[in-house]
């Protein structure tokens, strides 16, 4: 009964408000029913209240049964995740065409297909909690404790903390627990701090590539929100969203199409085919994260984000490897491995002449009885000293091997990547770092490197006549209404018009924001208009080859068809047979005419403007093919516009830079010869007096169609390239390669990737660039200056040189303690160095070097000398004359300190040794100076800039000054007085004038190794 009654009444209410239950969609049905409930049961409420009112001293208990009806639904949306991901994930049609199609689905999403979504936090927030962020889960970084583990792993730290092991055990059994543990533990805490600044700076440097991958993977997607285009992070987006994609993007999530236009993607990053997917409305709506746009523009519907997304699933599997090997890592191994066998060599011949020396009696305890007395000695002496040489000998392996260089690589290219993002370079491969320094030709780009891409219309000619700013108004105004159509409906662009009356909000491309900015404010353009009263049937998107975009569109007012050209102007010409005059006229367009307007555009180009020419054509509804090929003959011009777009700042001076560091800066451009050769004498990469007649200027059509052999004998004079297509740019890098150039490479288009990878450095663009270019890319320039190139390049001379300098200063240290300990081992049958002094002359030589001469910053001194080949010698004769000096006069030094220390200074074997290892540390302080410049006479040039240097330097004397002062135990040194540390120091400081005079000793041009025949 009580239900028929409910339904009457409910028949009723629907009565009163004059609503039809069944013409409502499920959304409008959902809330229609929660209203009337709520009717209800305010009103049965205000029955209870008043009814509660008159019999106020009567209770009414609760119903033991009642039920509570939660009228907020559990999910805020029409349709699910699962849904949502099944549809795109399996391409299922059937299911789509269930929901509605895609508008169906937006409309479950709560998304205005035209407007997108809501602009505000709640709403954001509230798709993030339904369906996720667009983020994925990365595979656990690497702790601290692989790194420690890692250092654990190498075999001379295995032998060592063994002989370490060894020593604590037979030396607490020989002398004692209050004494035989010292030699043992020392070579403990010097091996675990070995092991410890190893890791920590491995550690600190794979924190520092995460960082920067981080950065590299946030990209920036243009969306609609509240009908207002906008750049947000990749990470922000959410479902529902609308994404704007044009040539080059990476889709960055899951999702349909919603409108576009000759759409091509490439999905081998998820398929691993190469085959370009066309994406259309009918048979393919589907767009997957990851893929990328290789043809054509659209507008996408977002429907899985982050985890939800194959993209994201197998992304969290993945994890990038940090660990990439440069080519100067590759060079460094091998001189590692080479110096390694030596120093085993060393070591070895060090091992059997203690051994002989022991077993022979010749070597002696403090107090000058011999060691070894045949059966009288006991086994577990034997044992100790047997330790004792072989920790010796293995110390020399550890000093010998250079394990620095590597580490003294990462830290120089890690600080470098740091820097070169303050000066917006982002590094995305670090062989790129080394390889820019050997760079010996650089091919730019003109628009946005060259040049501010702050596009903006100067000149406007309609037929043969300019027309001044401010006198549109005089334009027949079926012309302007013409170039409204041709502008409002042929551009990736966008006008938004705030509602509080501020400025138009321009989106898309510098050309195309200058074009529309133009239309909106000189022809009062309402582009929404515009776009209300045709239908775009086809497009033609633009790109690098074509040069131009087309659209094929109708009339709703009178059903006829026009297709609208824009691009190149003289590729636009070419085109046109007639074309409007100043009043509106159609005249023909002969020869003698074309030439006319082509001396126009040629006029315009030399004021280094971009000429764009804007044609269009009536097409009978019978002329139209099922493809919708666009009318490319016959053609009416409307028009010409030049579009200023001048020099950077500072470009001239950096191009100038480039040229006197011997690098030759040419200049690749898609525009006109005219407009390319007034921008190439404005930036300095065409000098004034310069011959153009020999080839200097050409166009990419001339250098394609050269032969093999005249490519290959004109391509160094070759100093502007206009009018050229990406081949041309590929061929021109491949030809300079074949020469033996060092070629870094300048893109932004998707067209771009092939010169970027074939080249041996290629530089994207951060602002235009897109997608395929930057991940084609070994660098990314963040702010489309070719003053960063420059900069790069200085950064690229600095890594190789602080490579160089530490290796100089490291070798210098190798050379010294390989022959003080051999030529000390031989004669005298023990060495003068411990093996926790040799840890710590490695501590000093390996981590500390590495971090004072590896963070050197780029002096423009750089930039004075000229590009290091790919196969000039890592060693040059300049640093074997440094560092030979340096390790002769060392090892002059301590070996008169080893054999006639004693009786010079007065000093017992203790003292001796002490002071042999105190010269020995503070030389290496001291010729850290002299490894800073490795030609300059005055090393101290910019020392007060290089506070980590001096840092370093400081911490060095400090922990010295422990070790032999208070640390005698751990060390197993002996306290000095003044006069010997002066002794010491005195003779360390005679390196400074040693290393300015042997800079005034004349070396030969050919390398010190060829006169040996060493293959390198």
């Amino acid at each position: 009964m009580l239900p028929t009654i409910l339904d009457g009444t409910f028949k009723f209410i629907d009565l009163l408000l004059g609503f039809d239950p069944s013409s409502l969609n499920i959304s409008k049905k959902k809330w229609h029913s929660a209203f009337r409930d709520i009717y209800c049961s305010r009103a049965l409420l205000s029955l209870n209240k008043a009814s509660s009112s008159k019999k106020s001293h009567t209770n009414f208990p609760r119903s033991p049964s009642y039920t509570i009806v939660n009228l907020k639904p559990e999910n805020r949306f029409q349709i699910d995740q699962t849904s949502l991901v099944q549809v795109v994930k399996e391409k299922d049609l059937v299911h789509l065409q269930k929901l509605g199609g895609v508008d169906g689905v937006a409309s479950a999403l709560g998304t205005d297909a035209a407007l997108g979504i809501h602009d505000d936090e709640g709403e954001i927030s509230r798709r993030h909690e339904e369906f996720g962020s667009n983020t994925y889960k990365k595979p656990p970084a690497k702790s601290l404790f692989y790194f420690v583990w890692q250092a654990f792993k190498d075999l001379t730290i295995i032998i060592l903390i063994a002989c370490a092991a060894l020593s604590l055990g037979f030396g607490m059994k020989v002398h004692g627990a209050k004494e035989g543990w010292i030699d043992g533990l020392s070579i403990f805490i010097a091996v675990f701090l070995v092991i410890g600044v190893s890791a920590i700076s491995n550690y600190r440097q794979n924190r520092q590539f995460d960082k920067l991958s981080k950065v590299s993977n946030n990209i920036q997607i243009e969306v609609m929100r509240d009908g207002r285009r906008q750049q947000i992070s990749i990470f922000e987006i959410v479902v529902g969203d609308v994404i704007c994609l044009k040539i080059g993007d990476q889709v960055p999530a899951d999702g349909l199409l919603l409108e576009g236009h000759s759409l091509q993607v490439d999905e081998s990053s998820m398929t691993g085919e190469s085959d370009h997917v066309e994406v259309n409305q009918s048979q393919n709506p589907f767009l997957f994260s990851g893929t990328k746009v290789v043809d054509g523009y659209a507008r996408m519907l977002v429907t899985s984000v982050g985890m939800n997304t194959t993209w994201g699933e197998m992304m969290s599997q993945i994890s990038k490897d940090s660990d990439e090997q440069t080519p100067l890592q590759a060079r460094l191994d091998k001189l590692t491995s080479s110096i390694g066998k030596v120093g085993l060599i060393v070591a070895f011949l060090v091992l059997v002449v203690l051994f002989v020396c022991y077993f022979t009696g010749t070597t002696k305890d403090e107090n000058g009885n011999k060691r070894f007395n045949g059966s009288k000695t006991k086994i577990d002496d034997i044992i100790n000293a047997a330790v004792e040489i072989i920790a010796a000998a293995v110390t020399i392996v550890v000093v010998a091997i250079p394990e620095g260089l590597p580490l003294a690589v990462t830290l120089t290219l890690a600080y470098s990547m740091k820097r070169m993002m303050v000066d917006n370079a982002m590094v995305r491969k670090l062989s790129a770092c080394e390889t820019m320094g050997s760079a010996t030709t650089i091919c730019t780009d003109k628009t946005g490197t060259l040049t501010m891409n702050q596009m903006k219309v100067t000149k406007f000619w309609l037929g043969k006549d300019s027309v001044a700013e401010g006198t549109y108004s005089s334009i027949a105004p079926y012309v302007i209404e013409l170039f409204r159509e041709a502008i409002a409906l042929n551009t990736t662009g966008s006008v938004y018009k705030p509602t509080s009356g501020a400025e138009f909000e321009i989106s898309g491309s510098p050309t195309e924001k200058a074009i529309l900015s133009w239309a909106v404010l000189e022809l009062k353009m309402d582009m929404e208009e515009v776009v209300k009263t045709h239908t775009i049937l086809h497009v033609e998107a633009f790109n690098s080859k074509k040069k131009r975009s087309g659209v094929l569109m109708k009339r709703k007012a009178d059903n006829s068809i026009w297709v609208h050209w824009k691009g190149a102007a003289e590729m636009v010409l070419a085109m046109c047979s007639s074309y409007y005059d100043a009043s509106g006229l159609v005249k023909e367009l002969d020869n003698n005419q074309k030439m006319e307007f082509e001396q126009i555009i040629q006029g315009m180009a030399a004021s280094s403007l971009r000429c764009i020419a804007f044609a269009h054509k009536e097409v009978p509804t019978d002329e139209i093919e099922e493809h919708h090929t666009l009318k490319e003959d016959g053609l009416i011009l409307l028009g010409l516009v030049g579009i200023k777009d001048p020099c950077r700042p500072g470009v001239k001076k950096a191009v100038q830079d480039c040229q006197y560091a011997g690098v030759s800066v040419k200049m690749i451009t898609g525009d006109n010869i005219f407009t390319a050769k007034a921008i190439a004498a404005e930036c300095g990469i065409l000098r004034s007096n310069q011959d153009l007649s020999s080839g200097a200027v050409i166009e990419g059509v001339e250098f394609r169609n050269y032969t093999p052999e005249e490519r290959m004998e004109k391509v160094d004079k070759i100093c502007v390239m206009a009018r050229s297509s990406p081949f041309d740019k590929l061929l021109m890098v491949q030809c300079l390669k074949q020469k033996g150039h060092v070629v870094a490479v300048t893109g932004d288009g998707t067209n771009d990737a092939p010169a970027l990878k074939e080249a041996d450095i290629g530089l994207s663009m951060g602002i235009q660039g897109t997608e395929v270019a930057k991940e084609s890319s070994d660098i990314v320039i963040l702010d489309d200056n070719f003053a960063s190139v420059a900069t790069v390049l200085k950064w690229g001379r600095c890594v190789y040189s602080n490579i160089q300098k530490f290796i100089q200063f490291q070798l210098t240290v190798n050379v010294a303690a390989l022959v003080i300990n051999f030529v000390a081992a031989i004669s005298a049958g023990e060495v003068p160095l411990t093996a926790v002094q040799l840890l710590w002359v490695n501590l000093i030589m390996d981590t500390l070097g590495a971090l004072a001469l590896a963070t050197e910053k780029p002096t423009n001194e750089l930039m004075e000398n000229l590009p290091v080949g790919r196969t000039e010698p890592l060693i040059t004769n300049i640093m074997w004359r440094n560092l030979l000096s340096q390790a002769f006069y060392q090892i002059a030094v301590l070996l008169t300190l080893q054999f006639k220390g004693k009786s010079i200074f007065n000093v017992n074997d203790q003292v001796k040794n002490t002071m042999i290892f105190n010269t020995f540390v503070i030389c290496q302080v001291f010729n850290e100076f002299n490894a800073r410049k490795l030609e300059k006479k005055n090393v101290f040039q910019g020392l007060h800039k290089n506070k980590l240097f001096m840092a370093i330097i400081a911490i060095t004397i400090v922990l010295q000054v422990l070790m032999v002062e208070f640390l005698n135990k751990f060390a197993d040194t002996e306290r000095l007085n003044w006069g010997q540390w002066g002794v010491c120091v005195g003779f360390a400081s005679l390196s400074w004038p040693i290393g300015c005079l042997v800079k005034f000793i004349p070396l030969p041009e050919k390398p010190f190794l060829s006169y040996l025949k060493i293959k390198k």
